[in-house]
């Protein structure tokens, strides 16, 4: 990972598309409580930084679906840097939406589209299940829970890439998961934000195999009972 390359694009070569969407994060935030992370440098290094670090894993020209948006880590920094990617953004609290919706027509991002739903439920829908290159997901829930999500919308061939703390002991939890949910553990990649702000971990997941049709399985198992 190109440290210098990273914080390159955030404070040069992207700056003013990168600050205008820091104001406008921090501007939403007092209503629909978006981040805890409010100092530049938090903003900067735990979200910008951190967002764009998976980058270099997503091929070229892919569709991407991020669950649980939120804020928009880590689909609209990368949308920011990598205008040849295509992303769904589902998130399911209509304030969010609006947030993000927002970011996206102020910092003309073409190929981003918000979808205001249960990731459950874009799950079963014909024209979302395994229909994309990639799925990311960043602070959202476990890793067992995330696959249940995130691996439906994936198509064979294709990659889940889960944002992470220490992941260790995660991934070991969630092992039986992502083989019945189709997947196998490619590689993981750890990293280190600048300035001492934390360890991280991208997961990567393959996708070698269709999910079974009754996942996810929704009414909130995928939290309460994790496979």
């Amino acid at each position: 990972m190109d440290k210098e390359k990273y914080l390159d694009v955030i404070k040069n070569t992207h700056r003013e598309r990168y600050e205008k969407f820091a104001e406008l994060l921090l501007d939403y935030n007092n209503i629909c409580n978006l981040t805890s992370v409010t100092d530049e440098k938090g903003v900067t290094y735990k979200h910008f930084y951190d967002s764009i670090a998976g980058e270099g894993l997503i091929p070229v020209g892919a569709s991407v679906v991020e669950i649980g948006s939120g804020g928009g880590f880590p689909s609209i920094p990368l949308a920011i840097l990598r205008e040849d990617l295509r992303f769904t953004l589902i998130e399911s609290t209509a304030k969010k939406c609006r947030f993000l919706q927002t970011a996206v027509d102020s910092l003309s991002l073409k190929c981003v589209q918000v979808e205001n739903i249960r990731a459950e439920e874009g799950a079963h829908s014909i024209s979302m299940r395994e229909k994309y290159d990639c799925a990311v997901a960043r602070a959202v829930a476990q890793l067992n829970t995330l696959c249940e999500y995130c691996l439906p919308f994936v198509r064979v061939g294709g990659r889940f890439i889960a944002y992470k703390g220490d992941a260790a002991e995660e991934i070991e939890g969630a092992r039986n998961a992502i083989r019945l949910l189709g997947g196998e553990i490619e590689k993981t990649v750890g990293y280190e934000l600048p300035e001492g702000f934390g360890r991280r971990t991208l997961v990567v997941i393959k996708k070698v195999k269709p999910t079974p049709p009754n996942y996810p399985r929704g009414q909130g198992k995928e939290r309460k009972q994790p496979l």
